[in-house]
C-alpha cells in the first residue's frame, strides 16, 4: 500500500508534507526490524492502519496555529507524528512509558525534519503542563484516561472545538461512553475513508 491513499484523502498537502509522509515507510520498516513498535504482520499496512488512521482526527478538527497537543501512549509516534506533519504550526508532545518506543518516535521525527515534536519517556501521571488537546489511540478506557489528563487541559480556548480529549477508538463504545451521556461526540471514520479497515473505527471527543 502506497502513500497515494493518503494523498487522495488529503489532496491539499504541500510537497514537504508529501515527502515526509512517503519517508515514513522506510523509516518505520528499518526501526521495526530493531524495535517492534508495529506488529510485523501490519507493517505493510502502515499508511492505512497507522498514518491515515491518525489523520482521522484531522477530519473532525483543524487545529489552530500555536495549539499544543499531548499524545498519550504514543508508541512509535501515532497519532502524534502524522498530526505533526499535517499541522506544522502546532506543537506536539509525544509521551510513552516505554523508553524504546520513544526512541523510535524521536528518531522518525528527526529524520523527516519535524521541528514541532517533543518525544518524552514519561508516564502521563507525571506530566504537569497544560495543552489545548490530549489525543490518544486506543490507549485505555475513556473514563480512566479522562481522570489522568483532566489536569493537563488548558482553560485558554483557541480552537473551533472546546479544549478536551480526542481519541481514536474501535468497536462498540456504548458501555465505555455511557458515563459521559450527551457530552461526548463520536464520528465514524467510515464516513471519511473508504477502506474496510475503518468500518468499526471512530473518533471520540470529550470537551473539558
Amino acid at each position: 500500500m502506497t502513500a497515494e491513499i493518503i494523498f487522495k484523502a488529503f489532496p491539499n498537502l504541500t510537497e514537504t508534507q508529501r515527502k515526509q509522509i512517503e519517508a515514513l515507510d522506510v523509516l518505520y520498516r528499518d526501526w521495526n526490524a530493531k524495535i517492534n513498535v508495529i506488529s510485523r504482520k501490519d507493517i505493510d499496512n502502515l499508511f492505512v492502519h497507522h498514518v491515515l488512521h491518525s489523520f482521522g482526527i484531522a477530519k473532525v478538527i483543524e487545529f489552530a496555529p500555536d495549539s499544543s497537543i499531548l499524545d498519550v501512549g504514543t508508541g512509535g509516534g501515532f497519532p502524534g507524528i502524522p498530526l505533526a506533519i499535517l499541522f506544522p504550526k502546532c506543537q506536539f508532545v509525544l509521551e510513552d512509558s516505554i523508553g524504546k518506543k520513544i526512541r523510535v518516535a524521536t528518531a522518525v521525527a528527526e529524520a523527516i525534519g519535524l521541528k514541532n515534536v517533543e518525544a518524552i519517556h514519561r508516564n502521563v501521571i507525571e506530566e504537569k503542563r497544560k495543552f489545548d488537546f490530549v489525543v490518544s489511540r486506543a490507549v485505555m478506557n475513556t473514563t480512566d484516561l479522562a481522570k489522568l489528563v483532566g489536569k493537563n487541559i488548558s482553560k485558554t480556548q483557541r480552537n473551533s472545538l472546546q479544549n478536551g480529549l480526542i481519541c481514536l477508538k474501535g468497536g462498540d463504545l456504548t458501555e465505555e461512553l455511557k458515563p459521559f451521556g450527551n457530552k461526548v461526540k463520536v464520528w465514524n471514520l467510515s464516513d471519511f475513508f473508504e477502506d474496510e479497515f475503518f468500518e468499526t473505527k471512530k473518533v471520540t471527543y470529550l470537551p473539558f
